[in-house]
């Protein structure tokens, strides 16, 4: 399974995109400030990752769905989306949540009709799990390429 994140939207304190699977639209996503300026998948020149207020830099990485202590009991105890060798990040999943500040680093998923917010979140959560449990299920390498 190929899931792309286009971002569409840069704004400063958040950053806008459009998530897609195997070449489908499937909802929209909210991250932090994208501070890869020059979208070359790291942090160099100027460019500074700011704790809890920074997006992950372009690249492919890999996604598997692991228990998260925080989030799985949300969900009903389902296991969640994790991006693996994401550099100078930790812990980066795709979850619920409606700003920036929900964020974290991660991939908000929602319907993106409002300024600066996606709403929707936990039932566009609910349509995307699914999906993704279904390729783990077949065994499926899932990858996610932002950009």
């Amino acid at each position: 399974m190929k899931i792309e994140l286009k971002r569409i939207a840069r704004k400063e304190t958040y950053t806008v995109g459009r998530l897609s699977i195997d070449g489908r639209y499937v909802c929209d996503t909210l991250e932090d400030k994208d501070r890869d300026e020059n979208r070359n998948g790291r942090f160099d020149g100027a460019e500074k990752k700011v704790y809890a207020q920074t997006a992950i830099p372009n690249g492919t990485y890999k996604v598997t769905l692991e228990y998260s202590p925080k989030f799985s009991p949300r969900y009903g105890g389902r296991k969640v989306p994790r991006l693996h060798d994401v550099p100078h990040f930790e812990g980066i999943l795709i979850h619920t949540g409606n700003t920036a500040d929900d964020s974290a680093g991660c991939i908000l998923v929602g319907t993106n009709s409002a300024t600066g917010r996606v709403v929707n979140s936990l039932a566009t959560f609910n349509k995307l799990l699914p999906m993704l449990e279904q390729a783990e299920a077949r065994k499926e390498e899932i990858t996610i390429t932002v950009h």
